[in-house]
């Protein structure tokens, strides 16, 4: 089940909105047949195992990271391909939350007189398709926040300096981050300030995320570089025709979703990204909008790079957030990991 991990973990920059799976057959003690989901809408990691074992899988053992799946999506159900090759038992290491898939997969497979396990090496499997697994759940994706700053929780100089903070091993890994995020979601005030290009650069990948704009009152320029390469979405709280417009025939999708004193709502916006199949959303942003995302408690987990340097209480925050009435009332995180990335610190913290 580990070297399925493995191979499922290779698709973590090309499956969405499926889920990331591999899957490894094993007779008589030796490894038969191997596969991973590649790409959406190409064969899943049953069938490319089940081609690699051939005539052998008969009578063998299929371990794989999730439920086979039981109905007709762009490909067969992996369910009777596996009924079909004769296989004798199969190993799982989670339960599909898919509700077109859950539990009936094991079922087919169940009556078809194949032993069925699942559960070993859970915990790793749902880490690894966390914002699947969210989606589906909750129908919201996971929501990951990206901050770059000083020691002294600074991003910024309060002149808007801010490059480079961190060193090339950082940014970089920044980059990996955003290969494996279905959406990149920033702020108008970010766009205007540095108008950044937030696609995937540096980095090997077969498709770049989607980029989504929060603008209330749609400042966002139609020459905009956020504009070009992948679509971008930009949520508004206000209809502005002629604005919205100019931003469609720069290649813009603009949504209307008006919340409270004039701002976006952000949990509609979270909902409508999950309808579109987005399972995981990177957040680079800037101070307002991240606060805005904490307050509501919409993040799921914040990827912290720190340098080794001070800049001064002067320079610009990390967070615009409510004081809380009380230490009972702070934001209280769980470290989950850390690491070195040159000479900066990389932490993550999960709620």
């Amino acid at each position: 089940m580990a070297r399925a991990l493995q191979l499922a973990a290779r698709g973590i920059n090309s499956t969405s909105p499926n889920p990331r799976v591999g899957c490894v057959i094993v007779k008589d003690g030796k490894i038969i047949g191997e596969g991973w989901h590649r790409k959406a809408g190409e064969p899943h990691a049953e069938i490319h195992a089940l081609m690699e074992a051939g005539m052998a899988s008969q009578g063998a053992t299929v371990y794989v990271s999730l439920e086979p799946c039981a109905h007709h999506g762009r490909t067969p159900p992996c369910a009777g391909a596996l009924i079909g090759a004769g296989v004798a038992r199969v190993v799982a290491a989670v339960q599909d939350p898919n509700p077109k898939v859950s539990g009936a997969g094991f079922a087919r497979i169940k009556a078809a007189g194949i032993e069925v396990q699942c559960g070993l090496m859970e915990a790793q499997a749902r880490e690894l398709n966390e914002g699947f697994f969210k989606r589906m759940a909750l129908g919201h994706p996971f929501v990951r926040i990206k901050t770059a700053s000083s020691l002294d929780g600074r991003t910024a100089l309060s002149s808007g300096e801010s490059k480079w903070i961190t060193g090339e091993a950082a940014r970089l890994d920044v980059h990996r981050l955003r290969a494996r995020s279905c959406a990149i979601l920033t702020g108008i005030e970010t766009v205007l300030a540095d108008n950044p290009q937030m696609n995937v650069r540096g980095i090997e990948t077969v498709r770049q995320p989607m980029k989504v704009i929060v603008d209330s009152s749609l400042r966002t320029p139609p020459n905009a570089e956020i504009l070009k390469g992948a679509k971008t979405l930009i949520a508004c709280a206000a209809p502005d025709a002629k604005k919205a417009a100019a931003l469609e025939a720069a290649g813009a999708e603009i949504l209307c979703l008006p919340g409270a004193d004039g701002k976006v709502d952000l949990p509609a916006l979270l909902s409508r990204l999950a309808q579109k199949g987005v399972n995981e959303v990177m957040t680079e942003a800037g101070p307002r909008l991240n606060g805005a995302l904490l307050a509501a408690r919409l993040a799921d987990e914040w990827v912290q790079y720190l340098a080794p340097c001070l800049l001064g209480s002067a320079a610009r925050p990390l967070f615009e957030l409510y004081e809380p009435a009380s230490m009972q009332e702070r934001l209280n995180w769980k470290l989950h990991d850390q690491r070195m990335l040159g000479a900066d610190l990389r932490l993550t913290w999960r709620k």
